[in-house]
């Protein structure tokens, strides 16, 4: 088992109602019990519908289960489903070393929608958070799942980009392994294939 850069290793996962953001995390649990390490999800939501903020809390240890809240300031990863979400979660959670990947595809709220709000340019955002830590990567993962036919697939491409950037001690293997208890059979191949392609797209842009 390899060991992981601190113990306990803190990831947070955040993104919006309808991103999939809670089996996905579910997805890098198991992934990273199959290598044996203990991990406790805690998860917390905003408004219940669609659109709402989602966040699980990923606490990993290679010796002890840890409470699911991860202390503020204290997240080591950030995989951001939404760019908003990564912001507001660095503001909580957020330090100088915590790894930041964010998928750039916005989805605006309702108070943009209606007009009353103003979204901030991807811009403003990359720059914010490149002020908060030097450790940010950002991916339009839902333009990569389009192309492969489903947006919710980005969730998983996420995934695979944190594998591609060897931020978490899990690769293919274990996606592999574990994504037969959430898909069915028909369905294998295309998450495989969006695993494959967050790996391939961080590590072409690293």
């Amino acid at each position: 088992m390899k060991t992981l850069p601190k113990d306990p290793l803190n990831i947070i996962m955040a993104g919006v109602g309808g991103q999939g953001n809670v089996m996905a995390s579910r997805v890098l649990a198991n992934m990273l019990s199959l290598k044996g390490y203990k991990v406790t999800i805690g998860e917390t939501f905003g408004m219940s519908q669609r659109g709402g903020s989602v966040m699980s809390h990923l606490r990993v240890s290679e010796t002890s289960a840890w409470s699911p809240q991860i202390p503020r300031g204290r997240a080591d990863v950030l995989i951001a489903l939404e760019p908003i979400e990564a912001v507001r979660v660095m503001r909580a959670y957020g330090n100088s070393g915590v790894k930041v990947l964010v998928n750039t595809r916005a989805i605006h709220p309702v108070g943009v929608i209606a007009g009353d709000s103003e979204y901030p340019p991807l811009e403003s955002i990359e720059k914010g958070l490149k002020e908060l830590t030097p450790h940010v990567w950002m991916l339009d993962a839902t333009e990569e799942a389009t192309k492969l036919g489903n947006p919710i697939l980005s969730n998983i491409i996420m995934i695979g980009a944190v594998s591609g950037l060897n931020l978490l001690p899990v690769g293919m293997a274990e996606f592999k392994s574990v994504i037969r208890d959430f898909f069915p059979e028909k369905l294998l191949e295309i998450n495989r294939r969006a695993f494959e392609v967050g790996k391939e797209k961080v590590t072409s842009a690293s």
